[in-house]
């Protein structure tokens, strides 16, 4: 099973240009993947650094026929013209989409710098091995605190799904609403976390959870133990950042790392100002 991360600044590269035709040519130039897990997608957003507005949720969709679009919007305000203008985030799965969450995450106040509204977007899909939950966030740039709030609730997040496996809550037959959908303690989250590894943030996603339940743990730790991660950012020259590093990361359950085969971040591509990010898991 192969799942495909990558902020894609709403198809903006490091040439500062907007092309989506640009973006899904380096997807699939980066491989077949069961789920692809998208940051920074813009739907009718005028403004956006690039000049080109349009909705890039439908175009993503289109480029993917065999993959179900599952969106999920932070910013949702009104586009000046009778429209809304949305910024989120895009799972495109072709494995079988059952529940789908859309999790706002805090947003403690921060008057001392710049933020925006960030979400974590959860779609429980069928693989080989059985239900998966697949998550994809972008947590804030400008503000830590905030941050250190949202990887809180991340962590809080797998808690109550892992919890909820353990001990789910009984369907009701007469009501379809009630009815027992499978979200499993065993899951993938991905996206960009805007902090580097042994940040304060990083290290909260990992504290064990209470119970034994399955925690989260950073994949390339798992797979490359005493490697230095391999950066994700500032390898082609976008005006963002100066330096090479990595703030896009693969958790997964602990329950999944015996699953962990590969991962490996996409460096040859200028498509965006990150690099898009693969992982492997055996079925």
């Amino acid at each position: 099973m192969k799942v495909l991360s990558w902020n894609i600044q709403w198809g903006r590269g490091a040439d500062g240009r907007v092309d989506l035709a640009r973006t899904v040519a380096a997807i699939h130039a980066a491989g077949s993947f069961d789920v692809i897990c998208l940051q920074e997608v813009a739907l009718n957003f005028p403004g956006l650094p690039g000049g080109v507005c349009e909705d890039g949720v439908e175009r993503l969709a289109a480029a993917f026929p065999a993959y179900e679009a599952v969106f999920g919007a932070g910013m949702d305000v009104p586009d000046g013209g009778g429209g809304r203008a949305r910024f989120g985030n895009l799972i495109l799965s072709r494995l079988p989409v059952g529940q789908v969450f859309r999790h706002l995450l805090p947003a403690p106040a921060d008057a001392t710098v710049p933020s925006m509204q960030r979400v974590c977007v959860e779609a429980v899909v069928t693989a080989a091995f059985g239900p998966l939950r697949i998550m994809t966030t972008h947590l804030e740039y400008y503000s830590q605190r905030q941050r250190r709030a949202q990887a809180e609730a991340l962590r809080a997040l797998q808690c109550e799904a892992a919890g909820q496996a353990v001990a789910p809550s009984a369907g009701k037959e007469s009501n379809p609403a009630f009815a027992a959908w499978p979200r499993p303690g065993a899951a993938v989250l991905c996206g960009d976390f805007n902090c580097e590894p042994d940040s304060d943030e990083h290290r909260r996603m990992q504290v064990a959870l209470d119970g034994g339940l399955p925690s989260w743990q950073d994949a390339w730790r798992a797979l490359h133990p005493g490697r230095p991660h391999a950066p994700s950012v500032g390898l082609h020259g976008a005006e963002w950042p100066d330096r090479a590093y990595c703030c896009d990361f693969f958790f997964v359950s602990t329950d999944l790392a015996p699953r962990l085969r590969a991962l490996r971040v996409v460096a040859d591509t200028p498509a965006s100002d990150h690099q898009p990010v693969v992982l492997e898991l055996a079925d």
